[in-house]
């Protein structure tokens, strides 16, 4: 089997490349900078561009899946999310489907449904309500991967990404999804015999956890890990939040509080902590 693995110069692609080498007999592994560093065996890279359609068909022709984690990943202005997050979407999904690929692996986000109140305890049927661009470029890829199943049966499975990254906040107590569990959640999306179209939120076993997963439990996708045991420090370091901010209201947290264009992620203080070879 051929895996393409996009975005794979990120901060979660570089946690999947290694454990997607074992699932597969050759993974290619793509994304638009010139020094990618060393590859694992069994991997090679390509450099490929994902506005570009020529490059998606060639980097694609002859696999059995691809693994699409190329994005900006966080809110810009329009402009800047529309060559990668939106026209790179349907030249992933065109290219897969040109070179009958199988299914389509998706690094979905809350941030489709980010309006949604945190109090609710959502599910996979929740109706799109994205909180900014990025947003709305998620909710474009899940409906287009909606449409290549309904008229091309394509399948995909669209992972909504929660929270990713170490806990340091108080949401990440309830969004946190451990690269561990990220990892499970892929190789379940991969190896499902069947999905047609599934979405399924991307989310660790935690105490607090804020959305439901029952409708996607046929993935097997079974998470281990559970931020509660970073709950008390967290806490204490935690400064009192304001109720009435959408920051605290909402499912996509800071996102939802950003005006449309502005950076959702520079008020998170992410770790920086890809994976090294």
């Amino acid at each position: 089997m051929k895996l393409v693995l996009t975005g794979a110069a990120g901060r979660l692609g570089s946690w999947l490349r290694e454990p997607l080498t074992r699932l597969c007999d050759e993974l290619v592994s793509t994304d638009i900078v010139d020094d990618f560093g060393k590859c694992h065996a069994g991997e090679r890279y390509v450099k490929a561009d994902l506005a570009s359609l020529d490059d998606m068909l060639a980097v694609l022709e002859g696999a059995d899946q691809v693994v699409h984690f190329g994005a900006i990943g966080d809110e810009a202005p329009f402009d800047t999310i529309l060559g990668p997050n939106i026209i790179g979407a349907y030249n992933v999904w065109e290219a897969a489907y040109q070179n009958k690929l199988r299914r389509v692996v998706y690094a979905s986000s809350i941030h489709a449904v980010g309006m949604q109140a945190k109090t609710d305890f959502i599910g996979t049927d929740a109706p799109h309500r994205p909180d900014t661009f990025y947003g709305l470029a998620k909710c474009f890829a899940e409906d287009l991967a909606s449409l290549y199943w309904d008229k091309r049966q394509m399948e995909s499975v669209c992972m909504r990404i929660l929270s990713c990254a170490k806990v340091n906040n108080a949401r990440a107590l309830g969004s946190w999804l451990s690269y561990d569990d990220l990892i499970h959640l892929v190789e379940q999306s991969i190896n499902t015999p069947t999905t047609g179209f599934s979405v399924v939120y991307g989310v660790s076993d935690n105490d607090r956890v804020p959305v439901d997963n029952a409708r996607a439990s046929f993935l097997g996708y079974r998470p281990r890990d559970n931020a509660e045991q970073f709950a008390a420090q967290v806490l204490a370091d935690e400064p009192r939040q304001d109720p009435s901010s959408p920051a605290h209201l909402c499912h996509g947290g800071p996102f939802a509080a950003v005006e449309l264009g502005n950076s959702g992620v520079a008020s998170m203080n992410i770790v920086q902590d890809a994976r090294k070879i």
